[in-house]
C-alpha cells in the first residue's frame, strides 16, 4: 500500500530545509539543488511541491510570518494586561530564543537578497510597520497611553526600535540579549504608557 503523504507538512518540512540552507550557506548557497539534498529529496520531488525557486523562498518567508502572527495571535487572545501584552507581543518579533533568531535571521538574509526584486517579493509590507500601529491603537483604546503623544511619531520611533533591537541581537547576541531587550522594550513602554 502506498505511503499517504501529507503535502502540506511535506512543503513545511522544504521551507525548514531552505531556512537551514540559508543559515550555513547564505542566500548564494539556497539553491534548488541544495534545499532538495537538505530535504532529503530528489530535485524531480522537489519540484512537484514548488515550480520555481521564487515560489519556494516566497513560501518559506511567508511561513515564517504565519508561525510569528500565531504566536502574537495566542498572546492577544491571553488575559494579560494591556502593557504587558503588548511587551510579549514585541518579544516575539524578536530574536530572543532559538526559534525567533532562526527567523529573523533567514527574513533578514532574505530581505537583503530580495530588496531590488519588489516583483518578487514586497519586502517594505512584511506587516511589523501595521502591526506597530495597531499596538499604538491598543494601547490607545485602552486609554493607557501618555495624553498628546504623536501616535504618528510614536509608530515610527516604535518601528525603528524594534529593527535596531533585532539587528543588535542578531549581530552582538551576548550584548543585546533577552534580558536587555526586555529592559529595552519595558522602558519605552513606561516612557509612552501611564501606569496601569
Amino acid at each position: 500500500m502506498p505511503k499517504i503523504v501529507d503535502h502540506e507538512e511535506r512543503k513545511k518540512q522544504i521551507a525548514e530545509a531552505t531556512w537551514k540552507v540559508i543559515l550555513d550557506q547564505g542566500m548564494e548557497g539556497a539553491t534548488v539543488r541544495n534545499i532538495a539534498k537538505e530535504a532529503g529529496l530528489s530535485l524531480g520531488a522537489l519540484r512537484h511541491y514548488f515550480s520555481s525557486q521564487n515560489d519556494l523562498f516566497i513560501y518559506a518567508m511567508e511561513l515564517v510570518k504565519e508561525r510569528a502572527t500565531l504566536r502574537i495571535n495566542k498572546i492577544l487572545l491571553s488575559d494579560l494586561p494591556p502593557k504587558e501584552k503588548i511587551l510579549h507581543v514585541l518579544l516575539e518579533i524578536l530574536p530572543t530564543n532559538e526559534e525567533t533568531r532562526l527567523e529573523m535571521e533567514v527574513w533578514f538574509a532574505f530581505v537583503f537578497y530580495v530588496r531590488h526584486k519588489e516583483d518578487t517579493f514586497d519586502v517594505k509590507n512584511d506587516g511589523i510597520f501595521i502591526g506597530m500601529r495597531k499596538l499604538f491603537d491598543y494601547l490607545d483604546h485602552h486609554h493607557i497611553l501618555h495624553p498628546n503623544l504623536d501616535k504618528e511619531i510614536e509608530t515610527e520611533r516604535l518601528y525603528a526600535l524594534i529593527d535596531g533591537l533585532a539587528l543588535h541581537a542578531l549581530l552582538e547576541p551576548h550584548r543585546v540579549d533577552k534580558e536587555k531587550i526586555t529592559k529595552v522594550l519595558t522602558y519605552h513602554l513606561n516612557s509612552i504608557c501611564v501606569n496601569e
